[in-house]
């Protein structure tokens, strides 16, 4: 595989963003209209934008993709796709969606439109790409958790391109699994509003003795990753079998694309041995939390995670040397420039920035007016370099990009004169609209129609070659042949946006694929309220009344056998429960697990498109969808029915009028959830690895760290977390408890009730009860209240998005 077969694919948040990737070499750039994108605080841009745009990049030979990359719920389907047709219609290139009801709109609205899995869908597995590839998706965005030897395993047995991300912020939780902005503020990073809740600070607490231990890690940034950065690492990250190498930051200043496509671009065509020194550093520089070479080359701990700061770092220049009652003073180890920014740690805990009004010199003691809080003997740093700002503006300001075409003009007397445009083997004829006459003095010379032609600064292009065949004593005004030059261009570039046209599809057309498929069957058919019941622990299931369940999910090992022939005694469903995130090596190991009790079990819940697929390929059974599948309208379900899928857990960030729009439709059953700890992050990062400094994953089965402790906030709000299977839970502070309104769940439309045990040792038979009885009338609603706000007032909770939905 050569460089020319990969794809250099550049962040693009505004117009001088695109300017600026597609003049440091991007061969592809992804961006997003004001709507429907998962950077709402970007710039973004309109629709007359984005057609501009696109054919700024389509004259440059460079690939648009537009993100529509959030979930989307049932009232703005309509106007989303309706976005999707002028995308369609002005030729970009690919879609990127998370959502898969989305996708199985477009798949069936607009057949020959690339559709692209966003990296929010979490795959990173083979069975994963192998789903979407069935389901007629042309790329994956791979989760940046995969690591190279399973997206090796991908590239080798799925027919499905891969893109990955090789610089730029990460999150510490995997894409599309993350609740935690959404439950604590209401801004849900599916929702393209993340208020990045990891960038703040956390202190580890003994969960049970609701106590700080390890205060040196007192307040630290335990969740806050560095940035990704693997410009050395690129040959092995095709050698992997990724062809699209994706750069994050499409809110990051253009000077910020300029820079890192710059050097991306020369590491791909010349090999990352060609960096210098100064390449790199102009990366550092340019903006970095610390960087690391991420989850797909398994750094791990200190090596992954910006503990101390969660912005900026910048470059090294120097120490405090003193600090008097005017001046503090800095050891340079560095040349500073008139106009550079520094930063100078304060014993607040916090850092001032100055931006310099002279220049340094390396080895000289800097004096500059005094910082309050300024530590003798820390390290300052440069946040920006004035001459880095001026190259990176520099490198975009004007066209770099030219493309050789050879002239041919004929100029005859009584004739209209006629240009032909040579480009790469395409011949592009014109005429003047002025018909050449007769010169009354003196005609035309060879050298001044050449000379007009070759005028093509403002243009893409330049004059490899021209030729004149000119009439003697012709005679037109410079300004027609000045037009001509004109039409010339003006038709080449046509032909070229041509190019990329693809078969129209009628505004009368869409309208009925529109009407089609948005009108889906209402659904018929008797409901009973219902209650499931999800365990992750043997003694969690050893407290529950097995009377008092509909269905049980399953989620161990020990005794399961037992424990789930103990459930169809009395008569129950029983599924089990798989994890949201699992490898082509955990599939095989629950594929075992499986086997030994397939005979006795009803079916599985899976909370990944992997998981489906794997199950789907292995066993005849039924299938449940959590909610990790994320499924926020009538269409994802649609798309799932068609899957096999019979039962569905809607998504937590769903509010009430929103479950009522999916419920009413689809014959399938739903499951909201009505009690528990809401995951709020799933995580390969673990905390504890910060403190015990581990420089892998290899040994968490047997640490003592795995459970017991968790984060807590500046504002004293305790999470608890977990390790288990090599992955880290983050849980909400308080669980969801909807006892009091689960009148209102059900008359949503909504089958089931499920409780959804995790960490919990106590209680758990109590509220298993109560839950059950108020279904099922057993108890009255005031007997209902009574215990719901008894336990509020004991415990705290919290009703979710159910009365709220996110933004």
């Amino acid at each position: 595989m050569t460089s020319k077969d990969i794809e250099l694919l550049a962040p693009v948040g505004s117009r001088d963003s695109l300017l600026a990737a597609v003049e440091n070499g991007a061969d592809a750039v992804y961006l997003g209209g004001k709507l429907f994108s998962a950077r709402q605080y970007a710039s973004n841009f309109d629709e007359e934008e984005l057609k501009k745009a696109v054919e700024y990049a389509h004259l440059r030979d460079v690939k648009v993709y537009v993100t529509v990359n959030i979930l989307i719920d049932d009232s703005e389907m309509e106007e989303t796709l309706k976005f999707i047709k002028y995308l369609y219609d002005i030729n970009v290139d690919g879609l990127i969606v998370q959502d898969l009801g989305l996708a199985y709109l477009v798949k069936s609205i607009f057949p020959s439109f690339d559709l692209h899995a966003s990296t929010q869908m979490t795959i990173n597995n083979l069975p994963g790409a192998i789903f979407l590839s069935k389901f007629g998706f042309t790329r994956v965005v791979l989760a940046r958790e995969t690591p190279l030897e399973e997206v090796k395993n991908i590239h080798n047995n799925a027919d499905i391109q891969l893109e990955g991300f090789i610089h730029g912020a990460l999150c510490v939780c995997y894409s599309g699994q993350c609740l935690m902005s959404s439950i604590l503020g209401g801004r849900s990073g599916n929702r393209g509003k993340c208020a990045q809740p990891c960038r703040l600070a956390y202190s580890i607490i003994d969960y049970e003795k609701n106590e700080r231990v390890f205060d040196e890690w007192k307040e630290k940034y335990l969740i806050s990753t560095k940035d990704l950065n693997t410009l050395e690492y690129v040959e092995s990250i095709i050698d992997s079998g990724i062809t699209s190498l994706k750069i994050e930051g499409r809110m990051k200043r253009p000077e910020y694309v300029a820079t890192v496509v710059k050097s991306y671009r020369q590491a791909l065509n010349f090999g990352s041995k060609s960096l210098s020194e100064k390449n790199k550093e102009d990366v550092l520089q340019i903006f970095n939390r610390g960087f690391t070479k991420g989850l797909m080359f398994k750094d791990f701990g200190r090596n992954f995670i910006s503990y101390k700061k969660p912005n900026n770092r910048g470059v090294p220049i120097g120490r405090v040397e003193r600090v008097d009652k005017k001046y503090v003073y800095i050891e340079l180890i560095e040349d500073l420039d008139k106009g550079d920014g520094i930063e100078i740690e304060t014993s607040a805990g916090s850092s001032k920035g100055i931006t310099l009004g002279f220049s340094g010199n390396k080895g000289q003691l800097l004096k500059l007016q005094k910082v309050d809080g300024a530590i003798v003997g820390s390290t300052v740093y440069r946040t920006s370099k004035r001459e880095l700002m001026e190259k990176a503006i520099k490198s975009y300001e004007q066209e770099n990009i030219k493309y050789p075409i050879d002239m041919n003009v004929a100029i005859s007397i009584g004739k209209p004169a006629h240009l032909s445009i040579d480009f790469d083997g395409k011949a592009i004829e014109v005429e003047s609209d002025y018909i050449v006459e007769k010169a009354i003095k003196s005609g035309l010379s060879e050298e001044r129609v050449k000379e007009q032609l070759a005028r093509l600064n403002d243009t893409l292009y330049y004059a490899k070659n021209i030729s004149v065949n000119l009439e003697e004593n012709s005679f037109m005004p410079i300004g027609e042949i000045n037009g001509l030059r004109r039409k010339g261009i003006d038709k080449l570039n046509e032909y070229r946006l041509d190019l990329y046209n693809r078969k129209t599809i009628s505004d009368k057309q869409f309208n009925i694929r529109l009407n089609k498929h948005l009108l889906l069957p209402k659904k018929e058919k008797a409901r009973r309220k219902k209650v499931s019941v999800s365990v992750l622990r043997k003694e969690q299931f050893e407290q529950l009344d097995l009377n008092k369940l509909d269905r049980l999910y399953i989620g161990f090992n020990e005794d399961l056998r037992s424990s789930i022939l103990a459930a169809k005694k009395r008569g129950k469903e029983v599924y089990i429960l798989t994890d949201r995130i699992l490898y082509s090596w955990d599939l095989e190991l629950l594929k075992d697990k499986i086997e030994e009790v397939r005979d006795i079990i009803d079916g599985v819940s899976v909370s990944n498109l992997g998981t489906l697929q794997f199950i789907k390929d292995n066993f005849n059974t039924k299938i449940h969808g959590d909610f990790g599948l994320n499924v926020f309208n009538s269409f994802i379900v649609e798309a799932f029915t068609q899957e096999g899928i019979e039962s569905i857990t809607l998504s937590p960030e769903l509010n009430l009028k929103q479950i009522r729009q999916i419920a009413e439709k689809n014959k399938v059953e739903y499951e909201a959830i009505g009690y528990g700890y809401l995951p709020l992050m799933i995580m390969k990062h673990c905390p504890m690895s910060l403190v015990k400094n581990c420089k892998d994953d290899l040994n968490c089965e047997n640490c003592k760290f795995s459970s017991g402790y968790g984060l807590r906030d500046r504002k004293g709000v305790n999470f608890y977390m977990e390790r288990r299977n090599n992955l880290t839970s983050l849980y909400n502070s308080v669980p969801l408890f909807m006892l009091e309104n689960l009148d209102k769940i059900y008359n949503s439309g909504v089958d089931t009730i499920r409780l959804d045990f995790t960490f919990e040792k106590e209680k758990i038979k109590d509220i298993q009860s109560i839950y059950y009885d108020f279904a099922k009338e057993s108890i009255s609603k005031d007997d209902a209240v009574q215990y719901f706000r008894k336990y509020r007032d004991e415990s705290g909770i919290t009703k979710g998005h159910y009365f709220r939905g996110v933004i």
